[in-house]
Formats: structure tokens, C-alpha cells, sequence
């Protein structure tokens, strides 16, 4: 995944997620998405779509957008909605990788300094403080790979 995140900021040289879907033809649309959904990814007729629930913070938007991303990028031909519908298959584990992909790819190239501070790491790269509990995650499997 690290690679993969290298050559997309490397080709588009930009970590924005919203830039990088732009580049690649995904659609992004902003939506009322009810109180317990943030965004979803999905494709129709070959269009591909990042939909952002629209009362969600400039970091949130940022964050969902390269969540779902992530999806676009790892999960091709995967859909959620028929796993959890027609099999018995997890898809918390699609959910994990995707948030991976976003704090990587969000976090490409900006090292926390040394002495800071968890919160002032993700304010300082636009991540929301919630997303402390994927920096964990980025430790974690950084240092397996």
C-alpha cells in the first residue's frame, strides 16, 4: 500500500485526495448521507462516484474523501452493500485497509517533528483528532512491512 500511495502523490503530485480523484475521473458529490454514514464509493454504467455526506468539517470531508478513495484504489469490483447482503465475509476488513490508505496518504511526506504532540500532528496535516486511532494503525503496520 505505501508504494501504491508513493506513485499516485508522485504522479499527481499532490496528497489531496480530492485532486487525485479528480485526475483519476472519479465524481465527487456532497450529499445529506443521514447521522451515521460520512461517505460511500460506489460505480454505475462505468462512472465511478465518492459521495461526502455534506455537514461534515473541511478535515472530515478531506479524510472521507481519501477513505473512499482508498476504496477505489484497492477494493476494485467489491461491492459492501452485496458482501454484507449475500455472504458471510467481513467487510471491516475492506473498512480498515480504506482508513489506512487515508492516513497515508494524507500524511505522505510530512513526518510528525520531533516532540509533537499526536493532536498537533493531525491539525497541523489537516486530519480530524478522531483520526488518532488510524495513526495507530499507520504505526502498527509500518512497522511490518
Amino acid at each position: 500500500m505505501n508504494e501504491l500511495i508513493h506513485k499516485l502523490v508522485r504522479k499527481y503530485r499532490t496528497n489531496s485526495p480530492f485532486d487525485i480523484a479528480e485526475a483519476l475521473g472519479i465524481h465527487i458529490r456532497y450529499c445529506d448521507l443521514g447521522p451515521t454514514t460520512k461517505g460511500l464509493y460506489y460505480r454505475k454504467l462505468r462512472r465511478r462516484f465518492i459521495v461526502i455526506h455534506n455537514r461534515l468539517t473541511p478535515e472530515w470531508e478531506r479524510f472521507v474523501c481519501a477513505h473512499e478513495l482508498g476504496h477505489d484504489r484497492l477494493h476494485k469490483g467489491v461491492s459492501r452493500f452485496f458482501m454484507e447482503e449475500h455472504s458471510y465475509f467481513c467487510p471491516g476488513k475492506f473498512e480498515m485497509q480504506a482508513n489506512r490508505f487515508a492516513v497515508l496518504l494524507l500524511s505522505e511526506g510530512q513526518p510528525p517533528l520531533t516532540d509533537e504532540t499526536q493532536e498537533h500532528y493531525l491539525s497541523r496535516i489537516g486530519l480530524p483528532k478522531e483520526a488518532v486511532l488510524f495513526l495507530t494503525l499507520k504505526q502498527n503496520v509500518s512497522s511490518h512491512i
